[in-house]
C-alpha cells in the first residue's frame, strides 16, 4: 500500500510507511504498569534465578515482581535500596552487577537470622589454628562451621547466580557480629581455603566495619590488589594454604619441571594436602591443567555440616 501511494502521488513510499507507524503507535494502548515494572526488574535484576532459587514468589503468576523484590531487598521502593557499601575488588555500588547485588542481599537475609555467641577475636585465632590441622585432608572443612560460630562469626554458603563472579564477601551486621560468605563458586580444596582464610583476615583487622569487603575473582593472582586490605588478606591466605618462604623455596629449586611425586612429598612435609600446593603452583605457571586431580572437591564435606543455600535447596528466612 505504501508503494502504491508513493507512486499515486510522487512520493517516497518511505513517508507513507513512517505515517502508518505513527498513527499505530498513537492509537495503541498503554503496556500495563505491572508487565512495565516486570520488564524493568528483568533488566536489572535476575528474577528468573530468584524465583527458582525460591528467593521470591512466581512474579508470572501475578504476584507482583516490585512488591516481590521490595520484599526481598527490605524496601518499601526499588528506588530506596540500601546499598550496602563495599570495598576492595568491587569499589562502589554502581560497579555491582544486579547479580551481584542479589547474591549480597542473600548473604545478609540468612546471616540475620543466625544466632551465635558474642564475636570472640581469641577465639577466631584458635578457628585458624585449628584449621591449619584441618587443611590436610579433604573431608577437614565439616568443622568450619561450628568453629566459626563459637567464635561468634556467622558464616554463610550461598550458590552464586550465573554470571555474578564472586568468591566471598566480609561484613558486620553492627559493630560486635561479623559475617563471612562463601560462594564455594569453584568447587576444589585449594579455592576453599584461600578464600575462607582471606575472609578470616579481613575479620581479624576488622576490615568491613563501616564498609562490606566484597571479593571477587580471588582464583586469580594471588598477589593482585587494589588496596592495603586486599594486599593484606591476600598473603595471609597464600601463607596459610602453603608457607610463602617454603613455597618460594620449593618452587625456585624446582622449576621448571615439578614431578608428581615431589610436589606431594613437599605437602607431606608442610603439612597441607597436595591440592594446595597444585593450586598455587597453576597459578605461578599459568597452567591449570597441572596436576588437576589433585585439586579435590570439598563441598559435599561441608555440606554435611551446615545448611547452605543452592545447590538444590533453599534456607528459609523470614
Amino acid at each position: 500500500m505504501a508503494k502504491l501511494l508513493g507512486a499515486t502521488f510522487d512520493l517516497p513510499a518511505e513517508e507513507f510507511a513512517e505515517l502508518q507507524t505513527r498513527w499505530s503507535l498513537f492509537n495503541a494502548a498503554e503496556p500495563d504498569a505491572e508487565m512495565r515494572t516486570r520488564v524493568a526488574a528483568q533488566s536489572q535484576y535476575p528474577l528468573r534465578a530468584m524465583i527458582k532459587r525460591g528467593w521470591i514468589r512466581d512474579t508470572s503468576e501475578g504476584v507482583s515482581a516490585h512488591n516481590e523484590l521490595c520484599r526481598f531487598f527490605g524496601v518499601n521502593s526499588l528506588d530506596s535500596i540500601s546499598e550496602l557499601s563495599h570495598a576492595a575488588k568491587k569499589s562502589t555500588v554502581g560497579n555491582l552487577t544486579g547479580e551481584q547485588l542479589v547474591w549480597l542481599y542473600r548473604v545478609r537475609q540468612i546471616a540475620k537470622e543466625m544466632t551465635p555467641p558474642q564475636f570472640n577475636p581469641s577465639k577466631l585465632q584458635d578457628a585458624i589454628a585449628a584449621f591449619s590441622e584441618l587443611r590436610t585432608y579433604p573431608d577437614g572443612v565439616r568443622y568450619v562451621p561450628r568453629l566459626l560460630n563459637n567464635a561468634g562469626v556467622r558464616f554463610v554458603v550461598v550458590e552464586p547466580l550465573p554470571g555474578s563472579k564472586i568468591d566471598g564477601v566480609c561484613f558486620w551486621l553492627g559493630k560486635q557480629s561479623p559475617v563471612i560468605g562463601l560462594s564455594m563458586r569453584f568447587d576444589r580444596i585449594d579455592n576453599f581455603w584461600f578464600v575462607l582464610r582471606h575472609e578470616c583476615a579481613h575479620v581479624r583487622h576488622k576490615h568491613g566495619m563501616s564498609a562490606a569487603i566484597l571479593d571477587a575473582d580471588l582464583d586469580g593472582d594471588i598477589q593482585a590488589s587494589i588496596n592495603e586490605e586486599e594486599r593484606l588478606a591476600n598473603e595471609e591466605a597464600a601463607d596459610f594454604c602453603v608457607p610463602a618462604e617454603k613455597m618460594e623455596s620449593f618452587y625456585l629449586r624446582k622449576r621448571p619441571f615439578f614431578a608428581e611425586r615431589e610436589v606431594v612429598a613437599f605437602a607431606k612435609r608442610v603439612k597441607v594436602h597436595p591440592g594446595l600446593v597444585v593450586g598455587q603452583l597453576q597459578r605461578r605457571m599459568g597452567r591449570y591443567d597441572f596436576l588437576r586431580p589433585h585439586l579435590v572437591k570439598v563441598r559435599s564435606h561441608l555440606a554435611a555440616a551446615m545448611m547452605m543455600d543452592g545447590w538444590g535447596d533453599t534456607v528459609p528466612v523470614n
